[in-house]
C-alpha cells in the first residue's frame, strides 16, 4: 500500500472516530442535565415518602380505642340479681326503673327545683357491706338503657373498689392513676363497654395516700372537668361508706344527688342520721332501702325520705354485700 492510501486510510479512519464521539458526548449532556428535573428525581421519591408514613397511621390511631374497651358478660351478671339489656323484665328491673326516675328528671331540670351539678350522683352508705357498690352498679346500666342519657360508672372508693370485680373484669389503671401520674390523663382510662351507652373509670393502682389525693384540689379539680366535660352525661360515683372514711364526705360536697343505700333488719336509725349529717350540703339526698324481703322471698319496695323537701326509698331483696 501507497503512502497516499495509507494516508486515506487514516483520514476515514479518524472521520468514523470523530462522528462516534459526538453522540457520546450528547449522552453525557443528557446525564448531566437529568439532576435538574424535579418531576423526575424528586416527586416519586416524595409519594412513597407519604405512602410509608400513611401505612402505619390507621393501626396508631385504633389501638388506643381496643385497649380500652372491654367486654361485660351480662349472662353472667344477670344470674347474680344485675340489670342487664339483654334479659326479660324481672323484678329488680323495675325497681330500678322507679328508683331512676326522680335522679333522671333532675338531670332533665324537671324536678322539684334546679339541682347544680344534677348529672353527678354518687351512691353511697353509712357502713361497709350494706350494697351500694351492687346498688351503683345496678343504677348505672338501668340509667343506661335509657334513650337519650350516657352514663360514666366511676369506681371511687379506692381502698376498697369491687366495680371490676363485680363485672367479671381485671384491675386497671383508672382514678388514682390520673391522680397520681401527670402522664396519665382522664381519656386514657376511661372504658368503653359492649354495654352500648355505658363506660366505666376504674378506681386504679391502689395508693397509701389515695385519702389525701381525692380530698385535694386536683381531685376538685377532676369533678370540675368532669361536670363540664361531660355535662351531657350522667356520672354515677361509686363512693366510700361514709362512717368509716372522710373522701365520701368531700365528695358529697361536688355532687348534685346522692343516694344512700341502707340494709334492711341491720343499719339503725343512730347511723343514718349520723351518715345523713355529714352529707347536708347536698340539695338532693335520696334512701334507698336494700335487701328487703317479704315472707315468699322477694323483694318489695318502700321508703322513707330525707333530703331537699322530698327523698325516696326503695328496696330488693339481693344478698349481695359489696
Amino acid at each position: 500500500m501507497s503512502i497516499i492510501e495509507k494516508a486515506v486510510e487514516r483520514l476515514e479512519q479518524l472521520q468514523k472516530a470523530g462522528a462516534s464521539a459526538e453522540p457520546q458526548t450528547e449522552i453525557r449532556e443528557e446525564t448531566e442535565l437529568a439532576p435538574e428535573q424535579p418531576p423526575v428525581v424528586v416527586a416519586a421519591p416524595a409519594v412513597e415518602a407519604a405512602k410509608v408514613v400513611a401505612q402505619p397511621a390507621s393501626p396508631a390511631s385504633t389501638s388506643p380505642s381496643s385497649d380500652r374497651y372491654v367486654e361485660i358478660d351480662l349472662d353472667r351478671l344477670n344470674s347474680v340479681g344485675i340489670v342487664t339489656p339483654n334479659a326479660p323484665r324481672s323484678l329488680i328491673g323495675d325497681e330500678y326503673r322507679i328508683i331512676k326516675r326522680p335522679l333522671l328528671r333532675n338531670v332533665q331540670g324537671k324536678g322539684a327545683g334546679e339541682v347544680k351539678n344534677a348529672n353527678l350522683i354518687m351512691v353511697t352508705s353509712s357502713l361497709p357491706g350494706e350494697g351500694k357498690s351492687f346498688s351503683s352498679i345496678n343504677l348505672a346500666i338501668s340509667m343506661a338503657m335509657e334513650l337519650d342519657h350516657t352514663v360514666l360508672l366511676i369506681d371511687a372508693d379506692v381502698s376498697r373498689p369491687s366495680v371490676l370485680n363485680v363485672l367479671g373484669l381485671p384491675p386497671r389503671k383508672g382514678l388514682m392513676d390520673v391522680m397520681t401520674s401527670n402522664d396519665v390523663k382522664l381519656g386514657d382510662v376511661l372504658l368503653k363497654t359492649n354495654i352500648e351507652k355505658l363506660s366505666l373509670l376504674p378506681a386504679g393502682t391502689p395508693h397509701p395516700r389515695a385519702t389525701e389525693f381525692l380530698a385535694s384540689d386536683a381531685m376538685n379539680n377532676l369533678l370540675a372537668e368532669l361536670a363540664e366535660r361531660y355535662s351531657d352525661r350522667i356520672i354515677v360515683f361509686d363512693s366510700p361508706p361514709l362512717l368509716v372514711t372522710t373522701e365520701s364526705r368531700v365528695l358529697a360536697t361536688h355532687m348534685g344527688q346522692i343516694v344512700m343505700v341502707v340494709e334492711a333488719n341491720k343499719t339503725t336509725r343512730a347511723a343514718v342520721k349520723q351518715a345523713l349529717a355529714t352529707i347536708d350540703a347536698c340539695p338532693v339526698r335520696l334512701m334507698l332501702l336494700n335487701k328487703a324481703q317479704h315472707a315468699g322471698g322477694d323483694s318489695y319496695g318502700y321508703g322513707y325520705g330525707y333530703g331537699y323537701g322530698y327523698g325516696y326509698g326503695y328496696g330488693h331483696g339481693s344478698k349481695e354485700n359489696t
